[in-house]
């Protein structure tokens, strides 16, 4: 009989969920919108009831299951299987999740960091599976991480490790929803991207569409900045260098602290491909380490949007099994 896993990606507007077989292969998946509403007190039962009417609606049954694994934005204990500070979600106090799970589903349970589970994701199955040492980079909404060493995650003393969206990489330069200023989360987020499209607007003078749409006050997305770049507004391709300047920088601080095998980028912003790719590497080539430029491989992610149920599911096997 396969041993299956159920993965859940829990995300502000929607929340991911997968049924796996302990290989990491995806059997069914399906999406439900996360609902905020009410101190976010609906979003554990409809993630329960999702999960159950899934089974009895196909041939899986609760036996056939052996553990869970849920990514979630916010602060995790790992231990207790709770989370705080998830302010997308509504959740400003503690959320006792695991024991909500387990005791609905009777299945052990395990919790960790968005960014970090996506990392095992792509590490499980995607662009890191034949290494032992990989970072993962998320480029969304904000910059997420997740650090792996030897094969495992590190979450450091206060489960701050792999928080390579604050790395600072302009000194004084834009402040950040942290409270500091100069984050990489505010030049290489999808929010990021248009930030430093509008800040350098002021000083561009030439022809660019991408100028006349900031100067109009039209809506600038990252993706339209990527896409311009693509079709030659001299302009879009000056932001989009600027962007994967701050990230090669950021990713060569990275590569010469843990000289992992591969730094895998993912996240939204990601979907840009080369356009993105290219820049950052020569950006990270050129302020990296000699040793570590020559090992350390800069790779765009390959799961997308399944990495996070993937890497959940993953978590479940690693919880059974240490």
């Amino acid at each position: 009989m396969v041993r299956k896993l159920i993965g859940i990606d829990l995300g502000g507007t929607t929340t991911k969920l997968a049924f796996l077989t302990d290989s990491g292969e995806v059997l069914d998946k399906w999406a439900i919108t996360t609902d905020v509403s009410a101190n976010g007190e609906k979003i554990v039962p409809n993630i329960i009831n999702s999960i159950t009417k899934k089974m009895e609606d196909s041939d899986h049954k609760i036996d056939d299951f052996i553990g869970i694994g849920m990514g979630t934005p916010g602060s995790v204990n790992r231990e207790d299987g709770t989370v705080i500070g998830a302010y997308n979600l509504n959740w400003k106090t503690t959320q006792h999740i695991k024991d909500q799970i387990e005791k609905s589903l009777g299945l052990p349970f395990a919790l960790d960091n968005d960014a970090n589970v996506a990392s095992l994701g792509e590490y499980w199955k995607g662009a890191g599976s034949k290494d032992s040492d990989v970072v993962f980079v998320t480029l969304g909404t904000g910059v997420g991480g997740g650090v792996i060493v030897n094969g495992e995650l590190a979450h450091g003393v206060n489960g701050g490790a792999g928080e390579i969206g604050h790395i600072t990489v302009e000194p004084g330069g834009f402040e950040c929803t942290c409270g500091k200023k100069g984050c990489l989360e505010q030049y290489a987020s999808a929010t990021g991207v248009v930030k430093v499209a509008k800040h350098l607007s002021a000083e561009f003078t030439g022809q660019s569409r991408l100028k006349e749409m900031i100067n109009s006050g039209e809506e600038v997305t990252s993706k339209v900045v990527f896409f311009l770049a693509d079709n030659g507004d001299i302009f879009a391709n000056q932001v989009v260098d600027k962007v994967c300047y701050y990230l090669g920088l950021a990713l060569a601080n990275v590569g010469n602290t843990l000289n992992p095998d591969n730094i895998v980028i993912g996240g939204g912003v990601s979907n840009a491909g080369n356009t993105l790719l290219q820049p950052t590497t020569k950006y990270f080539q050129e302020n990296a380490f000699r040793p570590v430029r020559d090992s350390t491989k800069i790779r765009l992610a390959q799961l997308g949007n399944d990495a996070g149920v993937i890497g959940a599911g993953s978590l479940a096997l690693r919880n059974i099994n240490k």
